[in-house]
């Protein structure tokens, strides 16, 4: 047997538009995953012990279940509520939600790196929660939460070809056709592998220089 490159090539259409999906997915759901993550970090710092209890038991749920049952059940079980998705708008929730939970943990971790006495120091001089938010916690923990949460946009990228499962057509489920079709797994395997490494490659350069650019503003205004 020989790697036909051809297969690949007669097929580079229908792989540029799965390849579009998965972007399309990934770079959605990681941004409202962040989200969604930001604002159950300060409704669990802020809003009081049974607002804390409660999202923390959520959280622990979709971060102790894995992500392909979750995916399941927001497709195949949403109509048992009168919710009815397509597999892509299905998919888009199915992953903001997985990484939210795992996004609050970050951005609440970063809260609590914070010193007390920065956010004492805010309320003494008449600060809001809003105020201390924007002007004392975010910019302090910037740097100590970008670090995860490029790992966890890295792990929310792959997560995506699980979407596949729901006929979401994205990357993996069509060069799996593809390769079904052709008899070509190695050839559509080996350029789905490719393209997850590329990606992996491209947002790991691109995290590096901006957390470099933000190490060099805060030693800048230190």
């Amino acid at each position: 047997m020989t790697f036909d490159i051809n297969v690949i090539l007669d097929q580079l259409p229908a792989i540029i538009s799965g390849a579009g999906v998965t972007v399309l997915i990934w770079i959605v759901g990681t941004i409202v995953a962040a989200i969604l993550g930001f604002f159950v970090a300060v409704g669990r710092r802020f809003g009081g012990v049974l607002l804390d209890k409660a999202l923390g038991l959520i959280v622990a749920v979709l971060r102790g279940t894995p992500f392909l049952i979750q995916i399941f059940l927001v497709y195949y079980g949403g109509p048992f509520i009168g919710l009815s998705l397509d597999p892509l708008p299905a998919g888009l929730i199915g992953i903001s939600i997985y990484g939210a939970a795992y996004y609050s943990e970050i951005f609440r971790s970063g809260f609590m790196a914070v010193p007390k006495g920065h956010i004492e120091a805010g309320e003494c001089v008449g600060l809001t929660q809003g105020q201390i938010i924007r002007r004392i916690l975010l910019p302090e923990m910037t740097m100590l939460v970008l670090p995860p949460s490029l790992n966890m946009a890295v792990l929310l990228m792959k997560e995506t070809a699980v979407l596949s499962i729901i006929t979401v057509p994205e990357l993996t489920a069509t060069l799996s056709a593809i390769g079904a079709q052709q008899y070509a797994f190695v050839e559509a395997l080996s350029v789905l592998a490719l393209f997850y490494w590329v990606l992996v490659e491209i947002t790991g350069r691109l995290g590096h220089l901006v957390e470099t650019k933000l190490t060099r503003f805060r030693f800048f205004n230190a």
